[in-house]
C-alpha cells in the first residue's frame, strides 16, 4: 500500500518536473533528459519510495483499523512522524507540482497572447494535450487525497482533542475517496488522450468480436451434434436389435 501511494505522488511529481523542463526550458531538455539520465531519474524515484516506507517498520504506524476493516497507517501513533509523512509525502510534492504547472500555464498564456518569452517554447498541440491530461490527473489526485492528509495533520497536532471530534463517516469517506483516485486515472486518460481512446476502442472491438466468434462456434458445434448420426447406427457398425 505504501509503495503504491508514495510511488504515485513521487511519479506525479517527477512527471510535472519533466513537463516543466520540456516546455519551459526546451533548449536544455535533451541534455537534462537523455536516455541515461531519464533511467537514473526513474530509479531515483523508486529508491526514494522504498526509503520513505522504511520508517513504518520501526515506528509501528501500521495497525488494524476497525473503521475500514483493514490494516493501514495509524495517524495517532506518532505525531512527529505523521506530520513528517503529510509534509514529505503530500504537501511538499504538491507544492513542487503546483509550481511546475503554474509556470507552464503562465507560458501557455504568454504564447497565446503572442508574448515572446526568454526561451522559445516547444509547445505543440499534442504536447499541450498531454500537459492538460497530466494536470487533470494531478488536480484529482490532490482533491482525493487532501481530506485524509489534512485529517492526519489535525490528529497529529492535537490527538486528544481532535480524534473524538472526527466522525467515523468522515474518516471512512476520506479513506475511500483517496483510494478511489486510482479508478479515475483510466477514465481521465480515456477522455483526454487520443492514443488511449484508440486502444480502448481496439480492446472493446476485440472482446466483442471474440465473444461473437465463440458464440457462433458454440452454435455451430451444437448444430453439428444435432445433425450427426449416432455412432451406433452407421453402415459399418449397425446394432442388431434382434440379437440383443
Amino acid at each position: 500500500m505504501g509503495l503504491s501511494v508514495i510511488g504515485s505522488i513521487f511519479n506525479i511529481t517527477g512527471i510535472a518536473i519533466n513537463r516543466y523542463c520540456y516546455i519551459c526550458h526546451s533548449l536544455k531538455y535533451d541534455k537534462l533528459y537523455s536516455d541515461k539520465n531519464s533511467l537514473c531519474y526513474v530509479i531515483l524515484i523508486w529508491i526514494l519510495t522504498f526509503v520513505a516506507i522504511v520508517p513504518n517498520l520501526f515506528v509501528g504506524s501500521l495497525q488494524y483499523d476497525p473503521r475500514i476493516y483493514s490494516c493501514t497507517f495509524a495517524q495517532s501513533v506518532s505525531s512527529p512522524y505523521t506530520i513528517a509523512v503529510v509534509f514529505f509525502h503530500f504537501m511538499l510534492p504538491i507544492g513542487i507540482v503546483t509550481f511546475c504547472y503554474l509556470r507552464i500555464w503562465i507560458l501557455v498564456i504568454q504564447v497565446r497572447r503572442r508574448v515572446k518569452p526568454d526561451n522559445k517554447p516547444r509547445l505543440k498541440p499534442h504536447d499541450f494535450r498531454n500537459f492538460v491530461t497530466m494536470f487533470v490527473v494531478f488536480v484529482l489526485f490532490a482533491i482525493c487525497w487532501a481530506p485524509l492528509n489534512f485529517i492526519g495533520l489535525a490528529v497529529a497536532v492535537d490527538p486528544d482533542t481532535i480524534i473524538p471530534r472526527i466522525p467515523e463517516w468522515l474518516f471512512v469517506s476520506s479513506y475511500y475517496m483517496a483510494y478511489f483516485n486510482s479508478c479515475l486515472n483510466a477514465i481521465i486518460y480515456g477522455l483526454l488522450n487520443q492514443n488511449f481512446r484508440r486502444e480502448y476502442k481496439r480492446i472493446i472491438v476485440t472482446i466483442c468480436t471474440a465473444k461473437v466468434f465463440f458464440q457462433d462456434s458454440s452454435n455451430d458445434a451444437a448444430d453439428r451434434m444435432k445433425t450427426k448420426p449416432s455412432p451406433l447406427i452407421t453402415n459399418n457398425n449397425q446394432v442388431k436389435v434382434d440379437s440383443v
